[in-house]
C-alpha cells in the first residue's frame, strides 16, 4: 500500500476510534462499518497493525479494538531454548522478561501484545510480562533436521529459539529421510498440548553432505541463492564497455596516479584513492564505481539489489547484491579500464579538516591494483623488492599513510570510538571443512583505506544535509542512559569511571575509558560490554549524528557495489550534479526513502546475524576435530556458571564451573574472579592458562573447555 494512503487511513480510523460513537470492535465489523470491500481487508488489518505498533490503539482478548489507554505494550518476541523468552519493545533499551507460564502460544519472531506484571522493574532486575495475544506471526517457514518415524517425521529446527520441534504428517514429507536438512511450511502454530505442524517444501540435502550445513543457514535466514533470469539478462545488456557518449559531461581525472587498495581475493573494487600535496594542504580523491549508471530506478536489477540491501559475506561464498556481471565487471574499478565514477575530492588542511570540496561524476582509469599485504610491505616492513616493484607508487603511499594519520589524530580528538576486536578469518578446503582459523590482520593499508573512506563519507553527507535535500544517513544514537549507568557501576568494581552528564554520555568518555583499559587484563571484557552499552547504527532519513563516530554527519557513499543505500543516495547526488532535483523529483525522495532505510537496516540485520552463525559453526567444527588436545589461551570473562577462555585464534569455548572438579568455586561479584573454597585457587580476568578441548556441539554450536587432568 502506497504509504500516504496508508497515512490517511490511519489517521481516519484513529479519529473514528476516538469519537464518543465508536465502540470496541473485531476487524470484520470494523470493515463492514468503514464499507471496506472484501479484497481490501488485508490493507485493514495493516492499518491495524501499524496503529497497534505506535501504541495509539490496542486489542482485547477477544479481538476487539479500541482506543489504547496504556494497558497493553506490543513488540517482538525473542524465544529461548529454555522455554522463556524476551519481548523487544521499539524505543524501549531492555527487552521485557517473559517467563515460560507466560508466553501463551508465542514463538521466536513473532508480533505480539503483552502486559506487564508490574508497572516498574524492582530495582536491580528486568521488568516481566505476560503475552495477552498474537498480532502478527513472525516465522512462516523454519529449516531444520528431518527424523522419521513410522507414518509420520519431526523437523527439529535449526534455530534454536523456535523451542519446539514441528509434526510432520507422511503425506507432507515429501520423501524426505533420516538426516535430511529440510525447509518446512509451518501450517499449524500449535498451543500448550499439541506441537506445531508443518509440511516439508524442499530438501536441502543430507546432513553429511558437503556444504548442506552452511546452505542450511542461506536458507534459514532467507537470503536468496540464484538472481532471477530477467535480472541477470539486463545485468548482461547493461554491462557494456564505457563510450564516448558515457563520458559526456564526465570530469576526465584518468591522468591522475590512482590505486585500489584491496584483500588479494577481492573481485568487486568499488574505491580507489588519488593523493597529491599543494603546499600544506592534501588534495584526496575517493572515487567510487558509478554503479548507478547500470542499476536504474526501477529496473529489475533496482528492485531485486533493494530487497537484497547488501551482500552477504559467508565463510564459504558471497551471496551478492548485484549480479557478477556488473560487480566483478564493468562497475569493478579494475587497472587499466575506463571506468565511470562518482567522486568526491577535497583539499584537506594539516590538522585533518576539509578546507573544500567537490563532488563530480568522473571518468577514472587506476594505474594500480594493490592488496593491503602488499602496501603493508611498501610502509610497515620497508620491504625492498616491493618497494622497488612500485616505486613510482610508493611517494603516494607515503603521503597516504602521513594524512590517515592526521585524520585519525582529528577524529581521536573529537571523541570517535575506535573498537579493535580481531576479525576472524576462515579457510576451508575444498569439502568445505575449517583448515584454519585466524585472526583478520588489520594493518597500515587497512586503517589508511578506513581513514578515507570515513572522511569521504562524513564530507557527502554534511554537503547534502546542508542543501537539505532528501537523503539516507547512516546514524548511531546516543547509548540508553540506564546501560551506562549499569556500564559505570560495573567497571567502578575495576577502578574505572566514566562521567555521564544529564543522562547523557559524551562519545569521548568511552574512548578515554577503552584507552585506560588497552593491554590490562580486562580489556576484552570491558570492550564487549561497552559495545554491548550501544544501540545499533542503522540508516535513517534525518541526519541525527553518528554517536560512536562523533560526528553530526555521516553516510554510506563508498560501496554501492554491495549496499543499497550507498547506491540510492548516488542516484539522488547524480540528479542534483545534473539539476534535475525538482519539486517532483523532491516529492518522490521523500516519499520512498523512509522504507528504503528501514528495508536496509533489516537485510543489514539479516546478513550480520547468518554471517555470525555460520562463523559459529565453523569453529565448532574446527574444534571437533581437535577433541582432546591442550591450548593456551586468555580468561575473556568470568561468570557464576563458569569462565569463557579465548584461544589466539578468536575461538573461545567454556569452562563449566560443574567442570571444575578440583575444588569448590566461588563466583565474586566485585572483582569477577572464581574462588576455590578448599585451595584458595583463583581464576579472574585476563589471566592465561591452558585448557583442554572437551567438546564441540555442532547442533548446540558450542564449544566446552575443561582444566588440564580433569574428566570431561
Amino acid at each position: 500500500m502506497e504509504k500516504e494512503l496508508l497515512e490517511n487511513r490511519k489517521k481516519m480510523i484513529y479519529e473514528f476510534m476516538c469519537s464518543d460513537l465508536y465502540v470496541p470492535m473485531k476487524i470484520k465489523e470494523l470493515a463492514v462499518l468503514l464499507d471496506v470491500p472484501r479484497e481490501e481487508r488485508l490493507a485493514l488489518e495493516e492499518v491495524l497493525n501499524e496503529l497497534l505498533a505506535e501504541g495509539k490503539i490496542e486489542v482485547s482478548k477477544r479481538g476487539k479494538y479500541m482506543k489504547s489507554d496504556g494497558k497493553y505494550i506490543v513488540g517482538v518476541f525473542t524465544g529461548n531454548i529454555r522455554g522463556f523468552g524476551f519481548v523487544t519493545v521499539e524505543g524501549e533499551a531492555e527487552d521485557i522478561f517473559i517467563p515460560e507460564s507466560q508466553i501463551n502460544g508465542a514463538i521466536h519472531g513473532d508480533f505480539v501484545q503483552i502486559t506487564l506484571q508490574d508497572a516498574k522493574a524492582v530495582q536491580g532486575r528486568r521488568r516481566e510480562g505476560t503475552v495477552v495475544k498474537i498480532l502478527r506471526r513472525g516465522i512462516t517457514q523454519a529449516v531444520g533436521t528431518f527424523q522419521k518415524n513410522k507414518n509420520f517425521g519431526f523437523v527439529i529446527p535449526d534455530n534454536l529459539k523456535l523451542g519446539q520441534d514441528i509434526f510432520i504428517p507422511q503425506e507432507y514429507s515429501k520423501g524426505a529421510v533420516d538426516g535430511h536438512k529440510v525447509v518446512v511450511e509451518i501450517t499449524d502454530y500449535g498451543n500448550e498440548r499439541k506441537k506445531p505442524e508443518g509440511k516439508i517444501i524442499e530438501i536441502i540435502g543430507h546432513t553429511n553432505d558437503p556444504g548442506i550445513d552452511i546452505m542450511s543457514i542461506v536458507k534459514g535466514y532467507g537470503l536468496p541463492t540464484e538472481f532471477p533470469e530477467k535480472v541477470l539478462k539486463q545485468a548482461e545488456n547493461v554491462g557494456k564497455p564505457v563510450s564516448g557518449a558515457d563520458m559526456a559531461g564526465r570530469k576526465d581525472v584518468r591522468d591522475w596516479q590512482m590505486v585500489t587498495i584491496d584483500g588479494e581475493d577481492a573481485k568487486d573494487l568499488d574505491d580507489a584513492i588519488t593523493l597529491t600535496k599543494e603546499g600544506e594542504n592534501y588534495r584526496l580523491g575517493v572515487h567510487i564505481a558509478d554503479v548507478t549508471n547500470y542499476v536504474q530506478e526501477h529496473s529489475a536489477l533496482d528492485v531485486e539489489a533493494l530487497e537484497r540491501g547488501t551482500s552477504v559475506y559467508l565463510v564459504d561464498r558471497v551471496i551478492p547484491m548485484l549480479p557478477h556481471t556488473l560487480s566483478n565487471g564493468i562497475c569493478s574499478l579494475n587497472a587499466g579500464e575506463d571506468r565511470l565514477a562518482l567522486s568526491c575530492i577535497m583539499l584537506i588542511d594539516k590538522k585533518g579538516t576539509v578546507i573544500e570540496h567537490e563532488i563530480a561524476q568522473t571518468v577514472v582509469r587506476v594505474d594500480s591494483r594493490m592488496s593491503y599485504t602488499s602496501v603493508r610491505k611498501i610502509l610497515k616492513d620497508k620491504d625492498d623488492a616491493e618497494r622497488e616493484k612500485y616505486r613510482d607508487l610508493v611517494p603516494m603511499f607515503e603521503l597516504m599513510e602521513e594524512l590517515a594519520a592526521i585524520l585519525r589524530e582529528k577524529r581521536r580528538k573529537r571523541g570517535s570510538i575506535d573498537f579493535d576486536f580481531p576479525e576472524t578469518k576462515i579457510i576451508l578446503d575444498r569439502q568445505g571443512r575449517p583448515l584454519q582459523i585466524k585472526p583478520y590482520e588489520r594493518n597500515v593499508a587497512t586503517r589508511i583505506i578506513e581513514d578515507f573512506m570515513l572522511i569521504a563519507n562524513e564530507t557527502v553527507a554534511q554537503d547534502f544535509f546542508w542543501q537539505e535535500i532528501p537523503f539516507v544517513y547512516r546514524t548511531h544514537a546516543i547509548p540508553d542512559s540506564e546501560k551506562i549507568r549499569k556500564l559505570g557501576t560495573f567497571i567502578n568494581n575495576f577502578g574505572y569511571s566514566i562521567k555521564i552528564g544529564q543522562d547523557e554520555i559524551h562519545p569521548k568518555e568511552l574512548q578515554k575509558l577503552l584507552e585506560k583499559i588497552e593491554d590490562t587484563p580486562e580489556e576484552p571484557l570491558i570492550s564487549r560490554l561497552t559495545l554491548r552499552s550501544m544501540r545499533q547504527a542503522k540508516y535513517t532519513v534525518q541526519c541525527t549524528g553518528h554517536f560512536g563516530l562523533a560526528t553530526q554527519y555521516y553516510c554510506h557513499f563508498t560501496s554501492p557495489i554491495r549496499r543499497y543505500p550507498d547506491l540510492q543516495i548516488h542516484r539522488i547526488i547524480k540528479e542534483t550534479l545534473r539539476g534535475k532535483m525538482n519539486e517532483k523529483r523532491l516529492e518522490h525522495y521523500e516519499k520512498i526513502l523512509p522504507k528504503v532505510a528501514e528495508q536496509s537496516s533489516a537485510m543489514e540485520r539479516r546478513a550480520e546475524e547468518a554471517e555470525r552463525e555460520t562463523d559459529k559453526l565453523k569453529k565448532v567444527e574446527y574444534m571437533s576435530e581437535h577433541i582432546g588436545e591442550t591450548f593456551e589461551g586468555v580468561i575473556s570473562s568470568v561468570t557464576s556458571w563458569g569462565m569463557y577462555v579465548e584461544l589466539p585464534n578468536t575461538i573461545e569455548g567454556m569452562i563449566h564451573i560443574n567442570n571444575m572438579t578440583d575444588d569448590y568455586y566461588h563466583f565474586n561479584e566485585e572483582t569477577y574472579e572464581l574462588i576455590g573454597e578448599r585451595t584458595g585457587k583463583v581464576y579472574k580476568l585476563g589471566q592465561s592458562i591452558q585448557v583442554v578441548a572437551a567438546q564441540a556441539d555442532k547442533f548446540m554450536r558450542t564449544i566446552d573447555f575443561v582444566l588440564p587432568g580433569m574428566k570431561y
